[in-house]
C-alpha cells in the first residue's frame, strides 16, 4: 500500500486490511518520495485523472501554471514533486491497482 501515514483515509484502509486479515507492506511516499516510473505506471493503468488528487489543499495551492494544461506527463511530474497530490491510498495487487479506499471495491479485489 502506498500513501501518507497521517492521512485519515489511509488509516481507515489500514484498519480495514487488518480487520480482514490481509497482510501488506506500507510505503509512505511523503517520507520516502514518489517514484516517477511507478507513478507513470499507475497513470497508465488507472488514468491520471484518477491518480492525481485535485481536490486536496496541496494541489489547490500549486501555482496556476502547474494546475493548468494537465496531461499524463505533467500530472506525473506534479505528483512526483508533490506527493501529497497523489490520491490515497494506492494498492498494487496481482492483477490490478486500487486507487482510493472503497471497501466494496477492495473486498472484491483483495479477497
Amino acid at each position: 500500500m502506498y500513501g501518507l501515514a497521517s492521512c485519515d483515509t489511509v488509516k481507515k484502509a489500514r484498519d480495514w486490511l487488518a480487520a480482514n486479515g490481509i497482510e501488506y507492506a506500507f510505503y509512505d511516499y511523503k517520507k520516502a518520495g514518489a517514484d516517477p516510473v511507478r507513478l507513470a505506471s499507475w497513470v497508465e493503468q488507472a488514468g491520471w485523472e484518477k491518480v492525481l488528487n485535485r481536490a486536496g489543499t496541496t494541489f489547490r495551492k500549486l501555482p496556476e501554471a502547474d494546475r493548468e494544461g494537465l496531461d499524463a506527463g505533467k500530472a506525473v511530474a506534479v505528483m512526483a514533486a508533490n506527493p501529497s497530490c497523489i490520491k490515497r491510498p494506492v494498492v498494487e495487487y496481482p492483477g490490478g491497482l486500487l486507487v482510493g479506499f472503497k471497501p466494496e471495491e477492495w473486498a472484491s479485489a483483495l479477497r
